[in-house]
C-alpha cells in the first residue's frame, strides 16, 4: 500500500448479508474516526444472496448503533485479490475459501477479522443467521471491537506486523 493511496479493505463472510455488511460499516466508521483514508467493501464467498440487501436483523442492529447498511450483497471475485490490501474473513471457512480462491500472485493479505479483537484474538465471528436479535447484537460487539483495534493499528502503522494474536499473514 502506498502512503498516498487509501487503505483498501474487504470484509468477507459466506453470504454477505449478516456479518460482512456490519463489519464493512464499522470498519468504515472506525477508519474515518482514526483519520485513515480507506475504501471499505464487503463480499461473500457464496453467490446465493447476490444483489440483495443486508439481512433485516443486521440492518436493525446497525440502525440502533447509528449505522446504515445500504449496500447489496455480492460474491467475492478474483479481482478482489488484486484490488484489496486486506481481506478480513469472518470465520475459518471463509478464510480457507479465500485462500483457496486466491491467485498465486495475489496482492491482498488475508486474515481473520477477529485477529484484531483484543478480547478473543483469532476467534471466529459466529454466523448469527439462525440466531435471534441477541446473536446479532453479540456479533455487532465483536465486530466493533475488532474494527476499532484494526483502525488503531492502521493509524499506528502496525497492520503489516504479525503479533501474538496472529495478525496479518
Amino acid at each position: 500500500m502506498s502512503s498516498h493511496s487509501p487503505l483498501r479493505v474487504l470484509a468477507l463472510c459466506h453470504g454477505n448479508i449478516c456479518r460482512s455488511p456490519l463489519a464493512e460499516a464499522l470498519l468504515r466508521r472506525e477508519l474515518a474516526a482514526a483519520g485513515i483514508p480507506a475504501v471499505v467493501q464487503s463480499a461473500g464467498t457464496a453467490p446465493w444472496h447476490a444483489g440483495r440487501p443486508a439481512d433485516p436483523r443486521s440492518r436493525e442492529v446497525a440502525r440502533r448503533h447509528g449505522l446504515d447498511l445500504e449496500g447489496r450483497a455480492r460474491q467475492l471475485d478474483v479481482a478482489d485479490f488484486y484490488e484489496q490490501d486486506l481481506i478480513l474473513a469472518m470465520d475459518a471457512m471463509n478464510l480457507t475459501d479465500a485462500r483457496r480462491l486466491s491467485p498465486p500472485n495475489a496482492e491482498a493479505r488475508i486474515c481473520l477479522m477477529r485477529d484484531f479483537d483484543p478480547q478473543a484474538p483469532g476467534a471466529e465471528v459466529p454466523d448469527p443467521y439462525s440466531a435471534g436479535p441477541e446473536g446479532f447484537e453479540a456479533v455487532y460487539r465483536m465486530l466493533e471491537r475488532s474494527a476499532r483495534t484494526f483502525a488503531m493499528q492502521a493509524r499506528e502503522g502496525h497492520l503489516w506486523e504479525t503479533g501474538e494474536n496472529g495478525g496479518v499473514d
